[in-house]
């Protein structure tokens, strides 16, 4: 079996994904699997080239972001400044769209569902839907049947930002984290090794002082809070998996 590095929520942070690129760790991969919301952040067009000119094998998992960056575009939806400040994602999606190519586009269109590899299941929120909500106090019943028809004892997830582990049964569901936007009371790029089956959970650190003038001068919206939120005081992951979950049973 290979190595897999699951790269997940990067949301165009540069800085954040050339860290784990560079780190000792990820030189271990024989492949990699993106784990969707890639490119819904300052530079998109960049970590997206970066990627795709990977020399490993790189396998694309559809995160909720990524289909609404390719709706924008198709819209032709790309003037974020339309959009306020209760709408942080449609402006997001929006200077996304503004600065990416017809063949970043493509490329985003083209993302997998979910991606089977190596007796793993990865997907970005849950195996039947790219936006439903798995926490790190999801309940076995409410788990259980988002994997229904779900063969793989390891399922890999994002989405909400915060790592975690939860068994159903036999199966496995382990949150990769986030590269770009993490929520772990820590600052950081989180992400996953998968080796022979095992999962491995992984933070890089990286020096946030130079990064934050790099996100700053992309002119993305609202990037004060993201360098805030996710880089300086991150959101502690308990009160993320709290917050979310409330969210996914109101």
């Amino acid at each position: 079996m290979s190595v897999v590095a699951a790269l997940y929520d990067v949301h165009g942070n540069l800085p954040a994904l050339e860290a784990v690129l560079a780190d000792g760790a990820f030189a271990r991969a024989d492949a990699v699997v993106v784990g969707g919301d890639v490119a819904a952040g300052p530079l998109p067009a960049e970590v997206l080239d970066r990627l795709a000119a990977l020399a490993l094998p790189v396998r694309w998992v559809r995160g909720n972001a990524d289909r609404e960056v390719v709706d924008h575009y198709d819209r032709g939806d790309t003037d974020h400044s339309i959009y306020g400040p209760d709408a942080p994602a449609e402006r997001a999606d929006a200077f996304t769209a503004a600065r990416i190519t017809r063949a970043h586009r493509d490329l985003l269109a083209g993302f997998e569902d979910v991606v089977r590899l190596d007796g793993a299941l990865f997907c970005h929120g849950s195996p039947r839907r790219d936006d439903e909500i798995i926490t790190a106090l999801t309940p076995e019943a409410r788990l259980v049947p988002m994997l229904a028809g779900v063969q793989e004892a390891l399922v890999v997830c994002g989405h909400t930002h915060h790592q975690f582990e939860l068994r159903a049964g036999a199966q496995r569901v382990v949150n990769a984290g986030s590269v770009g936007m993490p929520y772990q009371g820590e600052p950081g790029a989180y992400w996953l090794l998968v080796a022979d089956g095992e999962p491995e959970l992984r933070r890089t650190v990286y020096d946030v002082d130079v990064a934050a003038p790099t996100l700053r001068a992309s002119g993305f919206p609202d990037v004060d809070d993201l360098i805030r939120e996710s880089l300086v005081e991150p959101v502690d992951a308990a009160w993320v998996a709290r917050h979310f979950e409330d969210r996914a049973t109101a």
